[in-house]
């Protein structure tokens, strides 16, 4: 698969899932460097298991006997050391281009949609491993069960991955199973509307025609709507799905499934969870493993990094540290915290991500905030090589709020240190302090346990 490859280089090493493919070549015994802006726990690792690994780009970080780079989309062609590998004729690519490579060479199962996608696949590449089939397996986030967090390399022909609808990333990859997990408006820097959306999904799932099987989920308007062949579904009871969700009871920190096939114990909170359970099981059993499996697996299944992490305790106070930067992902999130922690105020530290995303969402957001107890809104944060325009601020948001429910505690932080400030005076003993986004706003959560 690596015939000729040598030495690689990453710009952009830092990225979650830049840093899944640099182990991937570090643990096949090929050199590895890479740049990033900033050093995190993610670029340290990397540098424990090998990796030279820079902070900040420079053209001479690009090593002469390099024959391969790999960059983030958030790179631009201007970048030194895209350049520098232009000059001398080295063999380039995106990591979502090398990611469509590596597909060709497996049974790729990939796992796409607006939301749930990392849960999901995690899910579906543990049930997979439990069952023997040793699957290699790569998360856009760290698993505490795979060895090397955000990847698994096993020995077997399936490929489990993510596949990015960013920029319609997901049509670098050949699946030969897909599991759609919803669909609905984001990226609108990109597209154009719901509709441009929809028809970039249906040219994703047109790439199986006649050898393949879409997983999708019968409950989302959106992806009943696209033309399949071959469609297995899974829902809610009466949605027609082949896996149907019948009832769910909350209880003691766990969440009880019933479904068609039988009943699985989840330790993981939320509706949605419960669905990217489902959504898991059905593909497995498709690839034929059995029910039984299925279930224990997922009852082993304890979350991953950043998907409602419980990441200890601060003056009493439960702290949950969460990705979800959409407002059906914040709307679900507060739900699910409200489920396993009943009667307890739901306090929530939100980082917005991107401004694009804010201001073309501006409503949505506003409502999705507003099923939180208390709000501490940091500033959005700015996403190198999309298009920020600084046009809107977290500040418009907090007055939006304060303005539909004036009784309702909001506060607006300038940046992460003010955002710490507004929780210490804020949070109490005996609440839930939710703190979401996409951004780097994780950093607060870490420092406040």
């Amino acid at each position: 698969m690596f015939e000729g490859i040598h030495y690689v280089h990453f710009v952009g090493i830092g990225g979650i899932g830049m840093s899944a493919l640099a182990k991937w070549f570090l643990l096949s015994g090929i050199k590895v460097s890479g740049s990033d802006v900033h050093e995190s726990d993610l670029t340290r690792d990397l540098a424990r298991r090998g990796a030279q690994v820079y902070s900040g780009h420079a053209p001479g970080q690009v090593a002469q006997d390099v024959d391969l780079l790999i960059y983030t989309p958030a790179a631009p062609e201007s970048n030194v050391e895209r350049q520098a590998a232009r000059e001398r004729g080295i063999r380039m690519c995106s990591n979502f281009e090398f990611l469509g490579e590596l597909s060709r060479a497996f049974s790729t199962i990939v796992v796409s949609g607006t939301n749930g996608k990392s849960t999901t696949t995690a899910m579906l590449g543990l049930i997979l491993e439990a069952a023997g089939y040793d699957p290699t397996v790569l998360v856009g986030s760290l698993v505490p069960s795979f060895k090397d967090g955000n990847l698994r390399l096993g020995k077997g022909r399936f490929f489990v991955v993510e596949g990015c609808e960013y920029r319609a990333n997901m049509l670098h990859l050949e699946p030969e199973m897909i599991v759609l997990t919803n669909v609905e408006e984001d990226h609108l820097d990109y597209y154009r509307d719901l509709a441009h959306i929809q028809a970039t999904f249906q040219q994703f799932v047109d790439k199986l025609k006649g050898k393949g099987v879409v997983v999708l989920n019968a409950d989302d308007a959106v992806s009943k709507n696209l033309e399949v062949n071959g469609s297995v579904q899974y829902g809610s009871y009466g949605t027609n799905g082949t896996y149907a969700l019948l009832q769910r009871r909350v209880e003691y920190g766990e969440q009880t499934v019933s479904t068609s096939h039988g009943e699985l114990r989840l330790r993981v909170p939320g509706a949605f969870n419960a669905m990217n359970a489902l959504g898991a099981m059905a593909a497995a059993m498709e690839l034929g493993v059995p029910f039984e499996t299925c279930r224990r697996a997922l009852f082993d299944f304890t979350g991953i990094w950043r998907r409602f992490e419980r990441v200890g305790s601060w003056h009493g106070a439960e702290v949950i540290s969460d990705y979800g930067h959409h407002p059906t992902a914040i709307t679900a999130t507060i739900e699910a915290a409200r489920e396993f922690f009943p009667g307890r105020r739901v306090v929530l530290c939100y980082q917005p991500h991107q401004h694009d995303r804010t201001k073309k969402l501006f409503n949505e957001f506003v409502q999705a905030l507003s099923h939180a107890d208390a709000l501490v809104l940091a500033e959005i944060y700015d996403v190198a090589g999309r298009n920020e325009d600084a046009e809107v601020s977290s500040h418009d948001l907090s007055e939006a709020m304060k303005k539909d429910d004036p009784s309702k505690d909001v506060r607006f932080a300038k940046d992460l240190r003010a955002a710490e400030a507004a929780l210490r005076d804020l949070v109490e003993s005996g609440d839930v302090l939710l703190i979401m986004g996409a951004g780097d706003i994780d950093e607060v959560a870490r420092k406040l346990v």
